[in-house]
């Protein structure tokens, strides 16, 4: 990984920073929220490069503010219909004129959901992990995260990773035995607080607007995990005209979903 090539484009006002690896038909990568394209795996959460092997180009790239990237100052850059256009964006100058495969975790599943339905020809197809919490679970996690950015701006991110540290839920099965670097925040201080209050101003689009997604979409959500409930990714699932889910219980089934999606992706 540490010897990919990185690239930097600008896009609405911000250096969008990504790697590719493999060759042919393009699919882009869209991380989770304080995530980085490259992270996730890293950590040992995911392995995408199946999908590369199976004669793709995978680009993996940094959200605003995230990661290698720089972001802007306001907090409605960072919600999630804002931050699919950053995605289609970057695509008209990477893959111009090309239909593409999107695969998302958490907030990247929300940015590709937004940007497939501002451009529906411009996807052949979806993987979507992760969904977030959405509609009648929304209004509880946008008031952590505002909570969250309150916290840091006022003590500091390292009160916000103790805070995290010493959180006595347990662990979902499906994340024991990660990386300490699965969940160590690619956002730094001064940005972290703006980009907690553009998540917490976003919910995904109402179940009939997202019923005209008409494209074929796997749906592999992982068990446990309140901040990412399950019933996202079923309401998903039965709205979606093409759509079918496989859930994750352990964490070799998450390390398994690269193989999952270059069969989906042939």
């Amino acid at each position: 990984m540490t010897d990919v090539a990185r690239h930097e484009t600008e896009v609405r006002g911000a250096r969008l920073s990504w790697t590719e690896t493999g060759q042919g038909p393009t699919v882009i990568w869209a991380h989770g929220m304080t995530s980085s394209g490259w992270a996730q795996e890293r950590g040992g959460m995911f392995d995408w490069s199946p999908v590369s092997d199976a004669g793709h180009r995978l680009v993996r790239y940094d959200a605003r503010g995230h990661g290698a990237s720089t972001g802007t100052t306001a907090e409605g850059d960072y919600t999630w219909p804002e931050l699919a256009q950053d995605l289609l964006a970057l695509l008209d100058h990477i893959a111009p004129g090309e239909q593409v495969d999107g695969m998302g975790s958490s907030m990247g599943t929300a940015t590709l959901i937004y940007a497939a339905l501002a451009e529906p020809s411009r996807f052949r197809r979806l993987v979507l992990t992760s969904a977030p919490t959405a509609w009648q679970t929304r209004a509880g996690q946008a008031e952590v995260y505002r909570n969250l950015a309150t916290l840091i701006e006022t003590r500091g991110l390292g009160a916000f990773l103790e805070l995290m540290a010493s959180n006595e839920a347990p662990l979902p099965e499906a994340f024991q035995g990660l990386d300490a670097d699965a969940f160590t925040p690619q956002v730094g201080e001064a940005l972290a607080p703006t980009v907690l209050r553009g998540a917490a101003l976003s919910d995904l689009p109402p179940v009939d607007a997202i019923a005209a997604i008409d494209v074929p979409v796997l749906l592999l959500p992982w068990a446990g995990d309140p901040g990412h409930p399950v019933v996202t990714s079923e309401i998903l699932r039965d709205s979606l005209p093409n759509a079918r889910m496989q859930l994750g219980r352990s964490l070799a089934q998450l390390r398994g979903w690269g193989e999952e999606a270059a069969e989906f992706l042939r």
